[in-house]
C-alpha cells in the first residue's frame, strides 16, 4: 500500500469537502449549535413531584386529598391507565389501593398497597410516598403501620441517579454529530461517482485498498475529531475517558461504514440527502429513549446506535466501568465490523 497515494487522496477529498459548502456549513453550524444547546439547557433536576392514585373504593381520607385542588394528585379510573401514565412520564408515582381495603382495615388486617414508580423519579419520592400513605392510613384508621407495600419501578431503575436534562442530551447530541458525517462522506463519494472521478482514479497506479483506506481515514477522522471536541467541551471525558474514547472510535467506524453503504445504494446527491435523513431519524431513536425514559421499549436494541448511545450515557452520566458496558462494546464492535465490511463490498462493486 502506497502511503503517498493515500496522502494525495486525503488532500483531494478534504478539498472536495471544503468545496461542498452545504455539508461543510452544516457540519460547522451543527457542531456549534449542539454545544450551545447543551449549555443553555437546565443543569439542575426538576424536583417537582407528580403522583397519582388508583382506588376502586376510595377511602374518605384519600378522597379528601384527591379533591383538594392544591394537591397534584391525579385520580385514575383503571390500573392500566395508571401504569401507562407512569411509563409515559406523565406522573412519577402511582398509589394503587386494593378493592377490599376498607374491609381489611375493618377486620384489623393490613392491606397490600402497590406503588409504581417512574424510572426517572427522584430518590426522595419513595420516602415521600410511603410517608403520605402512612399519614392517610393513620387518619383513616387511627392506627399506625396499618398497611404493607409492594413497590415496583416502571422501566430501568435509575432511582438515586438523577441527572439534569442537558446531561441526558449528551449521547443524543454525540450521535447527531456522528450521523452528520454519514451524509458528508456519502455525498463526497456520490459526487465522485457522478463526475466519474472514482473510475478515473482506478485506472491510475492507485489500488482499490488505497482508495478505501483514504475514504475510511477521512470519514473516521472527521467524525471522531468533531465528536471528541464536543465531548471535551461538555465534560464527556470526566469519567472513564478510555472507554468513552473507545466507543466513540467504534461509532466513527460505524458511521463511516454506513456512509459507504448509503453512497453505494444511491445515485445522486439528492437521493443521498433523502435516504440519509431517514437513516438519521432511525439512528436517533435510542438517544430519544435516553432523554425520555420509558418512551421506547426493548425493540430499540435492534438499532446499532442503541449500543453507542447507551454506553455513552452509562459511562458519562453514571460512571459505569467496563464490567457494566463491556457487553455493549462487544455488540457494537460486531455491528461495526458487519457494517464496514458490507459497505466496502457493496461500494467496491459499484466502482467495478
Amino acid at each position: 500500500m502506497n502511503f503517498r497515494i493515500i496522502k494525495a487522496l486525503l488532500r483531494k477529498d478534504f478539498s472536495l469537502f471544503l468545496q461542498n459548502r452545504f455539508y461543510m456549513l452544516m457540519t460547522i453550524v451543527g457542531l456549534v449549535f449542539y454545544i450551545i444547546i447543551f449549555f443553555i439547557m437546565p443543569n439542575k433536576v426538576d424536583e417537582q413531584l407528580k403522583a397519582g392514585i388508583y382506588a376502586p373504593v376510595m377511602p374518605p381520607a384519600f378522597s379528601v386529598l384527591v379533591a383538594d385542588p392544591a394537591n397534584s394528585l391525579s385520580n385514575y379510573d383503571s390500573l392500566e391507565d395508571a401504569k401507562t401514565a407512569v411509563e409515559n412520564g406523565d406522573t412519577q408515582a402511582v398509589i394503587a389501593l386494593p378493592e377490599d381495603i376498607m374491609q381489611v382495615w375493618a377486620s384489623g388486617g393490613k392491606p397490600e398497597i402497590d406503588i409504581y414508580y417512574s424510572s426517572s423519579a427522584p430518590l426522595e419520592l419513595r420516602d415521600a410516598i410511603i410517608s403520605l400513605v402512612k399519614e392517610l392510613s393513620y387518619i383513616q384508621t387511627g392506627q399506625s403501620i396499618t398497611f404493607d407495600t409492594n413497590e415496583q419501578v416502571m422501566g430501568q431503575d435509575m432511582l438515586g441517579e438523577q441527572i439534569p436534562m442537558r446531561n441526558r442530551m449528551v449521547p443524543l447530541l454525540a450521535i447527531f454529530i456522528l450521523m452528520m458525517e454519514i451524509l458528508s462522506l456519502a455525498s463526497l463519494i456520490a459526487e465522485e461517482n457522478e463526475q466519474g472521478t472514482a473510475r478515473a482514479l482506478l485506472v491510475t497506479p492507485m489500488s482499490v485498498p488505497e482508495l478505501f483506506a483514504a475514504k475510511g481515514i477521512i470519514g473516521v477522522g472527521m467524525a471522531l475529531g468533531q465528536v471528541v471536541l464536543f465531548m471535551l467541551l461538555v465534560g464527556g471525558f470526566s469519567s472513564q475517558p478510555l472507554i468513552t474514547l473507545s466507543v466513540l472510535i467504534l461509532g466513527s467506524l460505524m458511521v463511516t461504514g454506513l456512509g459507504f453503504l448509503l453512497a453505494s445504494l444511491t445515485k445522486s446527491l439528492m437521493s443521498v440527502t433523502a435516504w440519509g435523513m431517514l437513516l438519521f431519524i432511525i439512528l436517533a431513536i435510542p438517544g430519544m429513549g435516553i432523554m425520555f425514559p420509558g418512551l421506547i421499549s426493548s425493540w430499540a436494541k435492534v438499532i446499532p446506535s442503541y449500543y453507542l448511545t447507551d454506553t455513552v450515557n452509562r459511562v458519562v452520566n453514571y460512571g459505569a466501568d467496563l464490567s457494566v458496558v463491556g457487553g455493549n462494546l462487544l455488540i457494537l464492535l460486531g455491528f461495526t465490523a458487519v457494517i464496514v465490511a458490507a459497505g466496502i463490498v457493496v461500494l467496491r462493486r459499484r466502482y467495478q
